[in-house]
Protein backbone atom coordinates (compact mmCIF):
# COMPACT_ATOMS: atom_id res chain seq x y z
CA UNK A 1 0.00 0.00 0.00
CA UNK A 2 1.44 3.36 -1.00
CA UNK A 3 1.43 6.31 1.37
CA UNK A 4 -0.47 9.47 0.57
CA UNK A 5 1.36 12.74 1.15
CA UNK A 6 -0.23 16.17 1.37
CA UNK A 7 0.44 18.74 -1.33
CA UNK A 8 2.16 20.87 1.32
CA UNK A 9 4.50 18.02 2.31
CA UNK A 10 5.38 17.38 -1.34
CA UNK A 11 5.99 21.08 -1.99
CA UNK A 12 8.25 21.37 1.06
CA UNK A 13 10.11 18.18 0.13
CA UNK A 14 10.73 19.49 -3.38
CA UNK A 15 12.00 22.81 -2.07
CA UNK A 16 14.31 20.99 0.32
CA UNK A 17 15.60 18.76 -2.47
CA UNK A 18 16.29 21.74 -4.74
CA UNK A 19 17.80 24.03 -2.10
CA UNK A 20 19.66 21.71 0.26
CA UNK A 21 22.65 20.82 -1.89
CA UNK A 22 22.00 17.17 -1.06
CA UNK A 23 21.08 14.51 -3.57
CA UNK A 24 17.44 13.59 -4.03
CA UNK A 25 18.22 10.19 -2.52
CA UNK A 26 19.72 11.79 0.61
CA UNK A 27 16.77 14.15 1.06
CA UNK A 28 14.32 11.28 0.49
CA UNK A 29 16.09 9.19 3.12
CA UNK A 30 16.01 12.12 5.58
CA UNK A 31 12.27 12.55 5.01
CA UNK A 32 11.42 8.87 4.98
CA UNK A 33 10.03 8.83 1.43
CA UNK A 34 11.11 6.79 -1.55
CA UNK A 35 13.69 8.42 -3.81
CA UNK A 36 11.49 7.58 -6.83
CA UNK A 37 8.57 9.51 -5.34
CA UNK A 38 10.69 12.55 -4.54
CA UNK A 39 12.26 12.48 -8.02
CA UNK A 40 8.77 12.44 -9.54
CA UNK A 41 7.66 15.36 -7.38
CA UNK A 42 10.76 17.36 -8.33
CA UNK A 43 10.26 16.58 -12.01
CA UNK A 44 6.60 17.67 -11.85
CA UNK A 45 7.46 20.83 -9.90
CA UNK A 46 10.00 21.77 -12.57
CA UNK A 47 7.42 21.19 -15.32
CA UNK A 48 4.90 23.33 -13.41
CA UNK A 49 7.50 26.11 -13.30
CA UNK A 50 8.19 25.82 -17.02
CA UNK A 51 11.61 24.27 -16.39
CA UNK A 52 10.71 20.76 -17.47
CA UNK A 53 11.60 18.99 -20.69
CA UNK A 54 9.95 20.07 -23.95
CA UNK A 55 6.34 18.90 -24.03
CA UNK A 56 6.12 18.09 -20.31
CA UNK A 57 2.61 18.68 -18.99
CA UNK A 58 2.01 20.88 -15.97
CA UNK A 59 -0.14 19.59 -13.11
CA UNK A 60 -3.02 21.77 -14.33
CA UNK A 61 -2.70 20.35 -17.85
CA UNK A 62 -2.61 16.79 -16.50
CA UNK A 63 -5.76 17.44 -14.47
CA UNK A 64 -7.51 18.95 -17.48
CA UNK A 65 -6.50 15.94 -19.59
CA UNK A 66 -7.91 13.56 -16.94
CA UNK A 67 -11.13 15.57 -16.82
CA UNK A 68 -11.49 15.62 -20.61
CA UNK A 69 -10.81 11.90 -20.90
CA UNK A 70 -13.43 11.19 -18.22
CA UNK A 71 -15.97 13.42 -20.02
CA UNK A 72 -15.15 11.73 -23.32
CA UNK A 73 -15.67 8.29 -21.78
CA UNK A 74 -19.01 9.37 -20.31
CA UNK A 75 -20.12 10.84 -23.64
CA UNK A 76 -19.15 7.65 -25.47
CA UNK A 77 -21.23 5.64 -23.00
CA UNK A 78 -24.18 7.98 -23.49
CA UNK A 79 -23.90 7.62 -27.27
CA UNK A 80 -23.89 3.82 -26.97
CA UNK A 81 -26.99 3.91 -24.77
CA UNK A 82 -28.77 6.21 -27.22
CA UNK A 83 -27.82 3.97 -30.17
CA UNK A 84 -29.23 0.91 -28.39
CA UNK A 85 -32.41 2.79 -27.50
CA UNK A 86 -32.82 4.01 -31.06
CA UNK A 87 -32.32 0.49 -32.42
CA UNK A 88 -34.88 -0.87 -29.93
CA UNK A 89 -37.52 1.69 -30.83
CA UNK A 90 -36.79 1.43 -34.56
CA UNK A 91 -37.41 -2.34 -34.37
CA UNK A 92 -40.58 -1.75 -32.38
CA UNK A 93 -42.04 0.65 -34.96
CA UNK A 94 -41.25 -1.72 -37.85
CA UNK A 95 -43.70 -4.34 -36.55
Amino acid sequence: MSKRYTAEFKRDAVELALASGKTVTEVARDLGVSPESLRGWVKQAKADRGQGPEGALTSDEKEELRRLRRENREQQQTIEILKKGLAFFAKDTMK
